[in-house]
């Protein structure tokens, strides 16, 4: 587990910095990630930037890892702080989040919110 923790505190680090090239060197090509805002999933690394690219024109989201578990399947569940502001600084949401990583060849292949 622990080769898997150390890259995903290191893709909120990137997700946090909105590097996006980053970010998407560390997701498996078919990738499925949650889209928190519309719901359902983006696929690829075409549907991850365009939603990202969507979502940080509209609010500035933050996350912190805070603590990082593994269930027998070998999903990763990641309890998060995320912290949404609008473009102007105003905070829309304070809170704790679960997210859940699955991985394939040493990759993300799958990003859920818990």
């Amino acid at each position: 587990m622990q080769r898997d923790i150390e890259p995903l505190k290191g893709l909120y680090a990137l997700f946090n910095a909105r590097d996006i090239d980053g970010v998407l060197a560390s997701l498996h090509p078919e990738v499925a990630w949650a889209n928190g805002m519309e719901g359902g999933h983006v696929h690829g690394y075409d549907g991850v930037r365009s939603y990202w690219t969507r979502q940080w024109a509209m609010i500035d989201p933050r996350v912190e890892p805070k603590s990082f578990s593994i269930d027998e399947a070998g999903t990763i569940e990641v309890e998060v702080h995320q912290v949404v502001r609008d473009l102007k600084g105003t905070l829309l949401i304070d809170q704790t989040v679960k997210h859940l990583f699955q991985y394939r060849d040493g990759l993300v292949v799958r990003f859920d919110i818990g």
